[in-house]
């Protein structure tokens, strides 16, 4: 593949995450966006559907996920980064929605902090943030 060609597709995946960013309310069911847009440390948590909660934050996180491992697919151009990636993101998944799902049904004011972050890590590719540069450093040290 050309390099315009694979550049033009890395592009797109970005841009695909950053329509997801852009389109998040009307895309996905959070009560927690305009929670923690506020001064959500002294307010209750809002009144949610936990199920379609965990449904949603689900999705997105596999959207995030593929859109990811796209990006890492395309930029190095390696099966086995590929393959690491894709067992990393669904470990991660699992422990992240399991800490997740528990700090929603015992949300108090002391653990919203960590919620909003857990919360982050399952909406947000800030995964690909942490793989892109450990895999370009391996390929820098292979080299």
């Amino acid at each position: 593949m050309q390099n315009i060609q694979r550049y033009s597709i890395i592009f797109l995946l970005f841009i695909g995450l950053v329509l997801i960013r852009a389109f998040e309310t009307d895309l996905f069911y959070d009560p927690f966006l305009e929670f923690f847009k506020n001064d959500y440390l002294f307010l209750d948590t809002p009144v949610f559907d936990t199920l379609k909660l965990i449904a949603f934050t689900s999705l997105r996180y596999l959207i995030n996920t593929i859109l990811s491992l796209g990006i890492i697919y395309f930029t190095f151009k390696n099966v086995g980064a590929l393959k690491f990636s894709a067992v990393f993101y669904a470990v991660v998944y699992v422990i992240l929605i399991l800490i997740f799902l528990f700090l929603v049904l015992h949300a108090k004011q002391n653990n919203y902090f960590f919620l909003f972050n857990i919360r982050r890590f399952l909406i947000q590719p800030l995964l690909l943030l942490l793989l892109l540069p450990a895999f370009y450093y391996q390929k820098h040290i292979k080299n």
